[in-house]
């Protein structure tokens, strides 16, 4: 598939993961392998997809290292496609994306939800800081910045918004 980002966002990180990820089908099939769905059958019933769709996606998948293609049957040879580590770090997004989607709909029109496996009782997902546990939500409290890598190109992009990285304070750095 050829390459939708612009030159200049290769190094950011959305673009390059809405290159990953952010075609349709593909998050779908994400969606079902989180689901369990491991064998092209099983996405194609699924997802009512074209063959040469699948196949296209899933090639992509697995040399975008989301997924591994591994043999099941030897005779005749089958495979199946099973989550790796990379691509199971990505059902935060899903989950996200999922409850964003939920967000403006009653509880009566939602077709799909998630639950405690244990209890049943539907959760709310919420995207936090892993060290402070605040919502990362309020666009005023958490803003991107310049990271290590950037380019000066990207450097200049957050200096114009104003948004140079502050300086830790002597609390932060212990």
């Amino acid at each position: 598939m050829a390459s939708r980002i612009r030159l200049e966002d290769h190094e950011c990180p959305l673009s390059t993961t809405a290159q990953h990820v952010g075609e349709w089908w593909t998050l779908l099939i994400l969606h079902d392998a989180f689901d369990g769905y491991t064998r092209f059958d099983q996405f194609q019933q699924s997802l009512n997809i074209s063959t040469s769709m699948l196949t296209a996606r899933l090639k992509t998948l697995v040399a975008d290292g989301l997924l591994e293609r591994r043999p099941y049957q030897t005779n005749p040879l089958r495979h199946e496609y099973v989550l790796t580590e990379r691509g199971r770090s990505l059902r935060p997004v899903i989950v996200a994306l999922a409850a964003w989607g939920n967000q403006n709909l009653t509880p009566e029109q939602r077709s799909m939800i998630l639950v405690d496996a244990e209890t049943g009782e539907e959760v709310e997902p919420v995207v936090i800081d892993a060290h402070t546990g605040r919502r990362l939500d309020d666009s005023e409290a958490f803003v991107f910045t310049a990271g290590r890598a950037a380019s000066p190109a990207m450097r200049a992009r957050y200096t114009e918004l104003g948004r140079s990285r502050p300086q830790p304070t002597a609390k932060q750095q212990t």
